[in-house]
């Protein structure tokens, strides 16, 4: 594609916006064939004589609508006339929340169509799929979650395994089954907005604990429990949500040991314990009675699966979280159970894992290009970095500038529970995002924290 250019108006219509539209009009009209490769962002901007990342943000837009493709290493390419393939709902297909902590969405065609073929293959069921069903799944989706969890090196019988409506429900669920109003639960100074969102509707008490590059102290745990009497501690210990730091082995042990000293029991969130290559051993290995493991789907195959598979330390436990998600939820959604199942059985879920780390670790690598000199933390292959602003620089500022930009942030305020949050950011590095438009948004951040003109 070497002739087609857009043409912009000066009508007040923000000029990113003007391009998706001319890509639209393009394509429909078969100005631009299905297949065919648009101009490179950074040529398209300098015959418009435009910034680079009004071109970069356009095609995020266009890519939004499911207007186009892009490939790593080849461009960006257009895909078929909407009356040629199966419509999308454009307010569906844009709806975004850029508070969660997102992975990356896949774009190669092979990825995609195996993950749609699963659908189509378990649409050929979807009757049976409509009824009420076991609530927390029946044989052969348990068998699914147990091969997964075995990725993990755990070997759980089934009668110990739910499977649950995500991760956030889940919580809920085993929170009703052994606390009451005014009950403390520990957890990590800095620890996931979802829990303190629980335990605030639930009346709970949340009390940090003070952590160091490893984790939590272990001796810190020991006092805490002397001190407050806590129903249960809650971790998220592999790549945490925010810092991105993971629990060694070492220390794990430590906490394991203070755990089974005094029966605590252990909520282990394991959000993001499928994504790494390798990591330490989880604490349902380590203290199989005491912990409920809780494998959510969200972060390594998608979040709109709403599924978890969870481990309870025992199988009158697991009885005890049934009977409490039939209250409160009756069941985890079948069409998605199978679909996850699916998806484990023929390798789709692995090759989606695998994009996930693979295309995480691209852009940690841009991050640490573009941000180079900044003060943050991340890991290879987390999709977000934890990033402590510049002496001056304020975070409700930085997030203002980077409106529009498609880029999550999230303020420390959402995350501390011990102490008084500092300014510190979670930078989410996914989502409908694509890597030069990333590039772009984090190199205007970088631009920003080094601007004089608005830090003391």
């Amino acid at each position: 594609m070497k002739k087609w250019l857009p043409v912009l108006k000066p009508d007040g219509k923000p000029r990113y916006l003007q391009i998706a539209d001319a890509i639209e009009a393009a394509i429909k009209s078969g100005e631009i064939a299905a297949g065919e490769r648009l101009p490179p962002q950074r040529k398209l901007a300098e015959r418009l004589g435009i910034d680079f990342t009004t071109v970069s943000r356009a095609y995020a837009e266009a890519h939004a609508r499911r207007l186009v493709e892009s490939h790593v290493g080849r461009g960006t390419f257009a895909c078929a006339p909407a009356h040629t393939r199966h419509q999308i709902d454009p307010l569906r297909a844009r709806d975004e929340d850029l508070s969660m902590n997102m992975p990356p969405e896949p774009q190669d065609p092979d990825l995609l169509a195996r993950m749609q073929e699963g659908l189509q293959t378990v649409s050929a069921n979807l009757i049976s799929l409509l009824r009420y069903q076991s609530t927390t799944g029946g044989i052969q989706d348990k068998t699914a979650a147990s091969s997964w969890l075995s990725k993990r090196g755990m070997v759980p019988s089934l009668e110990r395994i739910a499977i649950t409506p995500g991760a956030h429900a889940t919580m809920t669920a085993i929170l009703s089954t052994m606390t009451r109003q005014g009950d403390v639960i520990l957890c990590e100074g800095v620890t996931y907005p979802g829990l303190r969102a629980i335990a605030a509707r639930m009346g709970l008490q949340l009390v940090g604990l003070p952590m160091d590059g490893s984790g939590i102290l272990s001796d810190a745990l020991d006092a805490a429990i002397h001190l407050h009497q806590p129903k249960a501690l809650y971790l998220n210990p592999t790549v945490q949500n925010p810092t991105t730091l993971t629990i060694p082995q070492a220390r794990r042990m430590e906490i394991t040991e203070v755990l089974i000293r005094h029966k605590l029991p252990l909520i282990e969130d394991d959000a993001y314990g499928f994504i790494p290559n390798s990591t330490p051993a989880p604490f349902a290995t380590l203290a199989p009675n005491l912990t409920w493991h809780i494998g959510g789907l969200a972060k390594c195959l998608g979040a709109g699966l709403r599924l978890a598979y969870t481990v309870a330390p025992n199988a009158r436990a697991a009885y005890s979280l049934a009977q409490a998600l039939r209250a409160s939820a009756v069941m985890p959604s079948p069409i998605c159970m199978a679909l996850a199942t699916r998806w484990i059985e023929d390798g789709t879920a692995d090759a989606i894992r695998h994009f996930v780390r693979t295309e995480s670790a691209a852009r940690q690598k841009i991050a640490a290009d573009t941000l180079a000199g900044h003060n943050f933390r991340g890991e290879p292959e987390a999709f977000n970095i934890w990033l402590k602003l510049p002496v001056g620089a304020s975070r409700a500022e930085l997030m203002g500038r980077m409106t529009g930009r498609h880029v999550g942030l999230m303020p420390s305020d959402a995350f501390t529970v011990l102490g008084a949050p500092d300014e510190h950011v979670r930078v989410c590095l996914g989502g409908v995002i694509q890597r030069e438009q990333l590039r772009a948004s984090l190199l205007f951040m970088a631009n920003s924290l080094s601007d004089a003109g608005w830090m003391g």
